[in-house]
């Protein structure tokens, strides 16, 4: 079988702080393939971000693999390495921040086109440049080139983000919470337009999101990867993870997106969790972190064993006790 297009092998992430030790992500396995969406969903602070740099190979971790077309990249050489960073291009979640102020939008495409010298000259520079601010609906193009980040919308600077990812090709964009700083309106045109870039030029998506609703719109064709405390508690293709989830905390993400119908609102089941206070990543509790909050909830089985993820087939897993016995015994009848 061929290698995936990128890889997370058991990757764990730890911090030492003066309080202790904080593992932000713990022992993450996800793959990704050529032109493939996958969504990682969770609260703040469920180790999405941390994981997505790994994955950016922004962040070494502290165990585990990263691997691009089956190569670690922490163990290949100069040129393998370079192609792995032209391949795989990040998003982050603040426009403003991420783009120098002092740069215009000439400025901030052009300087990775020159770097790795893939035009010749300042007139292909500039042509290169316009087509990029086509892909992502910045037209007329020339009414952009000369601007600052500040003189751009919040929108039109995610845009510009995404044509820079663009400049050099790329086979996996990976997006930080791309969409959170935008208005409602803005953001489903953004994920309609990187809809249409991952359709046109086959480029792979590691979509971080807190918002359930946002992974469903987006990665509907795709996986989701749902996090909690630093582990993934559930996988699967996305259309299982919205209408069948299986792990109590996705069934909580899903409770807590609002309906516009009220009637719908009114008759939906509702998960009540014993606690809507997330644990410390100081303090993880024992066995199954999400334990103190479970409705299922199993005295000495979920506080005291750790569950993995386990499959339940349609390629969708769970990291739960009660769900993957509840899974055998309906196998076994």
């Amino acid at each position: 079988m061929a290698e995936p297009l990128l890889a997370l092998d058991g990757v764990s992430q730890i911090f030492r702080t003066r309080q202790g030790e904080v593992r932000a992500v713990d022992d993450v396995s996800l793959s990704l393939e050529p032109g493939q969406v996958l969504c990682l969903v969770g609260e703040s602070g469920s180790g999405k971000t941390t994981t997505a740099k790994i994955a950016a190979g922004l962040r070494r971790p502290t165990s585990g693999h990263v691997r691009y077309i089956g190569q670690d990249i922490w163990h290949i050489d100069r040129e393998s390495l370079r192609n792995y960073r032209r391949a795989v291009q990040y998003i982050h979640q603040d426009p403003y921040a991420s783009l120098n102020p002092v740069h215009t939008v000439l400025d901030t495409l052009a300087t990775p086109l020159n770097h790795h010298r893939l035009v010749r000259n300042r007139g292909e520079a500039l042509q290169r440049t316009r087509d990029l601010l086509v892909q992502v609906d910045l037209t007329p193009p020339d009414g952009f080139l000369s601007k600052y980040p500040h003189q751009l919308s919040g929108g039109q600077r995610q845009r510009v983000s995404v044509a820079r990812a663009l400049t050099l090709g790329p086979r996996l964009i990976i997006a930080d919470e791309a969409t959170s700083m935008l208005d409602v309106s803005i953001r489903v045109s953004l994920l309609n337009m990187l809809s249409r870039l991952r359709e046109d030029l086959g480029v792979g998506f590691l979509f971080i999101t807190h918002d359930l609703a946002i992974a469903k719109y987006f990665a509907w064709h795709g996986h989701i990867a749902v996090m909690y405390l630093g582990r993934v508690v559930e996988y699967g293709p996305t259309p299982r993870i919205i209408n069948a989830p299986q792990h109590p905390y996705t069934r909580a993400l899903l409770g807590a997106i609002p309906e516009p119908d009220p009637d719908l609102t009114r008759r939906r089941e509702r998960l009540h969790l014993r606690s809507h206070d997330q644990a410390s990543l100081l303090h993880v509790p024992s066995g199954c972190s999400f334990h103190p909050r479970c409705p299922l909830f199993e005295p000495g089985l979920c506080d005291q064993i750790r569950p993995e993820l386990t499959s339940l087939g349609t390629e969708q897993s769970a990291a739960c006790h009660v769900v993957a016995r509840e899974h055998t015994v309906a196998v076994a009848s």
